[in-house]
Parts: structure tokens; sequence; C-alpha cells
């Protein structure tokens, strides 16, 4: 079943639009906490949804946005493939929409890349209650590429996504999960030595001296490797699974969640040692007494930023403050699309 809502999501934009009213875009609402508070009136995506066009021998995949990611992962797997992002499912009720406007991408994301690096094309509703194609559904079309990807991550400050295609792939044919007893510093040395090798690798988290290294691709390629490194094997899927959806012990504590994103073998042990570091590095989970500010100072020594993923003052600034000159470029970017500033107003930052 599908259902196209279109002309009625038209209307009740260009309503708001005319009395300036602001909109909060909804889907299966299951990442609420992502970003700064925004409140307005409900833009509910769930009746949009369906997917629009599929073949498998294209690897691309359109549908509308608020089609369920359990829909997508089904029809893909019928076919053997899958979201190359592996997109975090916070609850059972994400979208597609929903996956792609928060930019977020799970264990995988550094070998099979971005929301940002897939998006092939968007239908977008923008702040004037008009309705825009960019991109397209192949690679090689690119007319209006780079404003299909803008919207990846963009938290629905830019418009509404009504469709989307994005690329798929072929799921691996094997895959395994491999277990190394490490504290920190031999686990960045791993990590660092496996940057320099053509080592198939699909996740890298080390947690608790543990490392955890997912191997993923060809039966031989994959059996090599897992000769070369050695180490206990672990229990699969269902530990990635619980790493992207924040389901493991690690992430049940009370209190504010920062993620910390740094050059991925960077040692900085003096205010990350208990962090859970995923992307091989590049991404870390973190408890901390340190203050926003101390925090970002620290890490920006390192050439990182801070995001304050969960908890905390949602009030405040929830992700990197922006130097003057990129503040300006996105608030250019909120003044085209969504003039009127209905869109999730303040969603990311304060002035936007």
């Amino acid at each position: 079943m599908s259902a196209d809502l279109t002309a009625a999501l038209v209307d009740q934009v260009r309503h708001a639009a005319d009395h300036k009213t602001p909109l909060r875009i909804v889907g299966g609402d299951t990442k609420a906490f992502h970003g700064r508070h925004s409140a307005g009136d409900r833009l509910d995506m769930r009746g949009h949804h369906g997917v629009l066009h599929y073949d498998p021998t294209e690897l691309v995949i359109t549908a509308r946005a608020g089609t369920p990611l359990t829909e997508i992962d089904s029809v893909l797997a019928e076919h053997g493939q899958m979201l190359p992002f592996d997109p975090p499912r916070f609850d059972d009720g994400g979208t597609l929409g929903g996956a792609v406007a928060a930019g977020l991408a799970g264990p995988g994301r550094p070998w099979r890349g971005a929301p940002r690096d897939l998006v092939l094309g968007v239908k977008l509703l923008d702040g004037h209650g008009q309705v825009h194609r960019f991109g397209g559904e192949v690679m090689k079309n690119v007319a209006g590429y780079d404003v299909a990807r803008l919207m990846a991550g963009a938290l629905g400050t830019l418009g509404v996504l009504l469709d989307i295609s994005i690329k798929v792939l072929p799921h691996p044919p094997a895959e395994r999960t491999l277990i190394l007893e490490a504290d920190r510093e031999q686990a960045l040395h791993t990590l660092r030595a496996l940057a320099g090798k053509p080592a198939p690798l699909a996740g890298a988290c080390h947690l608790e001296d543990r490392l955890y290294l997912h191997l993923s691709g060809n039966a031989s390629g994959v059996q090599a490797w897992e000769q070369q490194i050695g180490g206990e094997h672990g229990d699969g899927e269902n530990f990635w699974d619980r790493l992207r959806d924040h389901r493991l012990a690690f992430f049940h504590q009370q209190a504010p969640l920062y993620r910390l994103s740094l050059p991925p073998a960077t040692d900085c042990h003096d205010f990350d040692a208990n962090a859970l570091l995923d992307w091989g590095g590049a991404q870390r989970w973190l408890y901390t007494d340190m203050t926003d500010a101390q925090l970002r100072e620290a890490v920006a020594a390192h050439q990182g930023h801070v995001t304050l993923f969960r908890g905390g003052d949602r009030q405040g600034e929830v992700f990197q403050p922006l130097d003057p000159v990129t503040l300006r470029f996105h608030q250019g970017l909120k003044a085209r699309f969504d003039p009127q500033g209905i869109y999730n107003p303040g969603r990311m930052y304060a002035d936007f």
C-alpha cells in the first residue's frame, strides 16, 4: 500500500507560511531528542508513504519520505540488498525521510558511506509551499545533485522531504565479528595498522578493553583476514545492531551523552579515556563532568568537534558553534529555502 499526501502537505505549508506559523516536521518521531528543542504545529509525514520505484539491477530505491525503514529493509532484503548507511533505529517507527534528515549512520559509515554520499535525488516542499525536484535516480544525473545532498542532516530546517532516491548495495556474502582483548592504546595501535591495509572492515569499536572488528565481503577475503587478525568470534549482527541503536549497556547511563568527531586514531585520553570508540575512533561517545565549553575547547585542540547528542540543555547550543562565515552561509540557505522560518525553527541553531 502507498499514499501520496503531497497536495494536503502543500496546503498546510502554504497556510503556515501565510500566517508565519512554525511547523514541526514529524515522521516516526524516533529522534525527537536529537537537536535543539523546536516547537510548532505538527506536520505529520507518516501517511505519505510507499515505495515508488525499485529495480534491484539499478541499485537505487525511490520511496516517499514517510515510508517506514522496516518496509524499506524488507523490500531490499528480498533481493539481497541493503541501505549502506544503516541508519540507527532508536525505535521501530523510524522513516526513510527521518533517517535522511537526521543524517545519522551506523557503525559501517567510514567504509560504506554517509546519507549525504548516497542520496541521489529528492522531491522537496520548500517554505513557499512549492514543490521542487533535485537530482535524479542514477549517479550520472548530477543536475541539482548537491542540493539534494544538502537535505541530509539538515533536520528538516530547509524543507520537507517528499520523495527520496537513494543508492543501495548488495548485502555482503560473508561477515564475521572478531573480538580482541586490548586496552585503549593497543586498540588505537591496531586501528592505525589496519587503516593502511585493504582489510574488509565494516565496523571497528573499542569498549571496555575489547576491540570489536566487523569483517564484511567475499568469503575468501573475510576468511583470510580473520586468520591474519586473530581474536575470538563475536555475536555477529547482534552486537553491531545494538551499538547502532544505542542498546548496549554503555548507553543506559542517566547523564548527558556527547558525540565527538575526531581524526580516527587520535589519542586524547586526557578527556575521553572512558569513551566508547566507534568508526575506528572517528566517532566517540562520552559521558563527562566537563562543561560544554571545556569539552569543546579540548576537542578542538585535536581538530575535532562536539555534539550534545542526548540529554542536557536542549535550549542551548547542542551542535558545534559555527564560525561567522559559515553561520552566514547557513542563514542564507535558510532564507532561500524557508524565508518565513516556519520549518523546525531553532532545531539546529538558535538563529535559524
